[in-house]
C-alpha cells in the first residue's frame, strides 16, 4: 500500500499552516480534505490557503467545483486517490490535510458498496451530518433501522449514512442485507497526525477568526456570491457562515446577531469534529506548536518497512 499523511482536527487549531510546514520539510504536496474549500468564489468564509500559502505548497483539491454542483466523500475518494498517485508518481509525498471527517474515513477506508451510491441522498446526507451532527441522523436511524442504531455509536457519522443512504434508497434496513461494509482494511498506510489544544483556548481561536473573516469583506462574498446567481438554498450556500450571511442579506438576522450566532455555530461544530476523530482508530496527537515532533514522526513512517 502507498504511504500518505494524514492531518485532521477541529476547524481553526492551524490545519494548513501544520501541513504547509510538513510539506516543506519531507518534499510533500498537499491533499486537501474539506468539504467547503473546495468550491470556487467561496474563499474567506472557508478559511481557504490564500495566494501567498498557495505558493508554499502544491494543493489538491481546493478552489476547483462550482458551488451549485453537489459533492460527496465517494467522489471526493476517487479524486483523492488520483491525486496521490500524482503524487507519488513525482516521488514525492502525498499530505492529506482537512477537517472533514468523512472524506478522510472515506479515502482511508473506502466506501465500499454492494449496489451504486445514491449521489444526491448521500450528498443530502452529510449536509446534514455537518449542520446537525450525528446523534440527530442517529436518532432518524433508531426509527427506520433500530438494529443497525443499537450496533452504530450514535457519534459514528460515516456509518450512520452509510446506513441511512440504503435505507432511503433501497427501503432494506442495512441491518437485513447479507453483504456488510466492512472498515477493517485500510486502503493507505497512513501516519495519521490529530491537532488538539485545549478547547478554551481553541474558542478563543475561533472567535478571533471569525471577526478577521468580517473584517475581510464576508459578507460582501456572500452577496456577490447571491448576485452572480448562486442561490441560498444551495447545499454551500447554507453551510456555517454563508447561511448566517444568508440571513443578514435577506433582512432575518442583524449582522451582530449573526456574527453571533456564527461564532456559536463554529464553536459546535468544532466540537463535533473533535468528537469524531477521537473515534477514529490509529491517530496520534500533536499540539500544533509541536512541528518539528510532526516532521520527525514522518520521516520515521517514510524510511519504515
Amino acid at each position: 500500500m502507498k504511504k500518505i499523511i494524514t492531518i485532521c482536527g477541529p476547524t481553526g487549531i492551524g490545519k494548513t499552516g501544520f501541513a504547509i510546514f510538513l510539506a516543506k520539510a519531507v518534499n510533500g504536496e498537499i491533499i486537501g480534505a474539506d468539504s467547503m474549500q473546495i468550491y470556487k468564489y467561496m474563499d474567506i468564509g472557508t478559511a481557504k490557503p490564500d495566494a501567498s500559502e498557495l505558493a508554499q505548497a502544491n494543493h489538491h483539491l481546493v478552489d476547483f467545483l462550482d458551488p451549485a454542483r453537489d459533492f460527496d466523500a465517494g467522489q471526493y475518494a476517487q479524486l483523492a486517490d488520483r491525486a496521490v498517485d500524482t503524487i507519488v508518481q513525482k516521488n514525492r509525498t502525498p499530505i492529506v490535510a482537512g477537517g472533514t471527517g468523512l472524506y478522510i474515513r472515506s479515502l482511508l477506508y473506502g466506501l465500499f458498496r454492494s449496489q451504486p451510491v445514491c449521489q444526491d441522498t448521500l450528498a443530502e446526507l452529510t449536509q446534514t451530518l455537518e449542520k446537525k451532527g450525528s446523534p440527530y441522523l442517529h436518532h432518524q436511524l433508531e426509527s427506520c433501522d433500530p438494529m443497525a442504531a443499537q450496533r452504530i455509536h450514535p457519534h459514528d457519522g460515516f456509518r450512520i449514512i452509510r446506513a441511512l443512504e440504503v435505507f432511503q434508497t433501497t427501503g432494506i434496513p442495512i441491518s437485513e442485507s447479507q453483504t456488510q461494509q466492512s472498515f477493517t482494511h485500510p486502503r493507505y498506510r497512513s501516519l495519521t497526525l490529530g491537532l488538539y489544544m485545549d478547547r478554551h483556548d481553541l474558542y478563543h481561536r475561533i472567535e478571533q477568526r471569525v471577526d478577521r473573516m468580517m473584517a475581510q469583506g464576508f459578507l460582501s462574498e456572500v452577496r456577490n456570491l447571491v448576485n452572480n446567481g448562486y442561490h441560498l438554498n444551495l447545499k454551500s450556500m447554507q453551510s456555517i457562515g454563508y447561511r448566517h450571511m444568508g440571513k443578514v442579506i435577506n433582512h432575518e438576522l442583524d449582522i451582530e446577531t449573526a456574527v453571533s450566532l456564527l461564532k456559536r455555530d463554529t464553536r459546535r461544530y468544532a466540537k463535533r469534529q473533535f468528537t469524531w476523530f477521537k473515534k477514529e482508530p490509529g491517530i496520534v496527537w500533536i499540539a500544533p506548536s509541536q512541528k518539528n515532533r510532526a516532521v520527525a514522526l514522518v520521516k520515521d513512517f517514510l524510511t519504515s518497512l
